[in-house]
């Protein structure tokens, strides 16, 4: 090749290097041009939204409500990066696929928020649902999470809203991973959050680096964390290469019998819209439809499963469940009680609230943890955790409630002072059925899904 040719290959590379680097550059939008709020509009209450040195801070002030700094323009799927900086002692979040419409609640700022939560709850990271549903995701199920924010540092938060998958990551560790479909469109928002009548104004949290990707995605690679799915009878991707399946399909009885019997009970349970649920009859244990059973029996496992209470509602779910004790009434097991504590006569019974919701039923009381549980006739979140070593934890819409060792010391002082003292080596057989108990009233389930260990 000439020395001619040669100048010109060098000329067309340099003009078209740049114009390369310009459009894998094009991927990244920045939504905060670093000099002003161009783009930005404030929603609900008047916290202080200014620019100083190439930052977005918002600043606290007394007697106003949540504040928003909000978008103009609704995003859909996107992949959203930033940089935050906190004041220890206060509360925050960034807001994505949210609203405000005079509607709801007078045009108050509502859906999912990513938290800053520098406090020693640590759920920075977490996915809360404002002014809706609340948490759907807590750190409490995530304790890798939790170690993520660093207090008094910039952390870079990075969201992933693709389809009806929502995920976070701090600092590069995977905080959150929600599955829903309520919202799949809405405004980006920079919260400041209102604060109490006795608390200082002038605490300032400071955002940066605010940018944003629309078009061709990338999802990140598949994370390790829990799952929380709220689409109805689904198996996300991430869920069945964890090893879950459906335990109930969400349309038939296949795979499940009733209690001592061959085949589903002809009446007393009612399969519709994706719901499975125990119809209302005399409030007796299993003296209508009866209790039914998966036909196969389980060791170790995950059992994740929504219910959904009616009005004075009693019902439970039960594992190792043996079906060789010939019970007149329900068949017997370890159980997740289940129950409208403030007007079932069942929450006042036992000892120390041992039959309350979420107990290990007549055996150990389940921790009461403020808004876990959700009003009645709105969908709970249970998780059963069954280890090999048999550890077993009860987890409430995200919250761990309860956990004991079966067959330890302490388990079979437990039972021996309660209404199983008389069944014999109860709870410990290494494989049985699960239950979904007929008690007499309404109650509805879905999503039942497991993974053994």
């Amino acid at each position: 090749m000439n020395k001619k040719h040669l100048l010109t290959l060098a000329g067309l590379l340099l003009v078209s290097l740049p114009a390369t680097l310009h459009a894998q550059n094009q991927k990244w939008q920045n939504l905060f041009n670093g000099k002003d709020l161009t783009g930005w509009k404030q929603l609900n209450g008047q916290a202080k939204y200014e620019v100083t040195n190439g930052e977005i801070v918002g600043t606290t002030v007394s007697n106003t409500p949540n504040s928003f700094l909000a978008t103009a323009k609704n995003y859909s799927d996107f992949i959203l990066e930033l940089e935050l900086k906190v004041d220890n002692s206060m509360n925050s979040g960034v807001q994505v696929r949210s609203e405000s419409n005079a509607e709801y609640q007078n045009g108050r700022v509502h859906g999912y928020q990513v938290e800053v939560d520098p406090s020693d709850r640590k759920f920075s990271g977490g996915i809360y649902d404002e002014a809706r549903r609340g948490w759907l995701y807590p750190l409490d199920i995530n304790p890798k999470g939790q170690q993520a924010f660093k207090n008094e540092q910039w952390n870079k938060y990075r969201i992933e809203c693709i389809g009806n998958s929502i995920r976070t990551w701090i600092n590069g560790v995977p905080t959150a991973n929600v599955i829903d479909a309520l919202t799949p469109t809405g405004f980006i928002a920079l919260q400041v959050h209102a604060i109490g009548k006795d608390d200082q104004p002038g605490k300032q949290i400071h955002w940066r680096n605010i940018r944003i990707q629309t078009e061709q995605l990338k999802p990140s690679k598949a994370d390790d964390i829990y799952v929380v799915n709220l689409v109805p009878n689904t198996v996300s991707p991430q869920e069945k290469a964890e090893g879950y399946s459906l335990l109930w399909d969400g349309k038939t009885n296949t795979g499940w019998k009733g209690a001592y019997k061959a085949t589903f009970p002809e009446s007393g349970w009612v399969i519709k819209d994706g719901e499975l649920s125990v119809q209302k009859s005399n409030g007796a244990e299993a003296t209508n439809g009866g209790d039914i059973v998966t036909e196969k029996q389980y060791g170790a496992f995950e059992l994740k499963f929504d219910f959904k209470l009616t009005e004075g509602a009693n019902s439970g779910v039960k594992y190792f469940v043996t079906l060789t004790e010939g019970n007149k009434g329900s068949a017997i097991g370890p159980e997740y009680q289940i129950l409208d504590d403030e007007r079932h006569p069942d929450a006042k019974l036992g000892k120390n609230g041992n039959r309350t919701l979420g107990s290990l039923y007549d055996l150990i009381t389940s921790k009461k943890i403020p808004n876990a549980q959700r009003k009645i006739g709105e969908w709970n979140s249970g998780l059963i955790r069954v280890y090999p070593n048999n550890k077993i934890e009860y987890w409430l819409n995200g919250y761990k409630i309860l956990e004991y060792v079966r067959g330890s010391a302490d388990f079979l002082a437990l039972v021996a002072d309660s209404k199983y003292k008389d069944w014999k080596n109860f709870g410990m057989a290494p494989k049985g059925h699960i239950l979904l108990q007929d008690h007499g009233d309404q109650v509805f389930f879905r999503s039942i899904k497991l993974k053994q260990l």
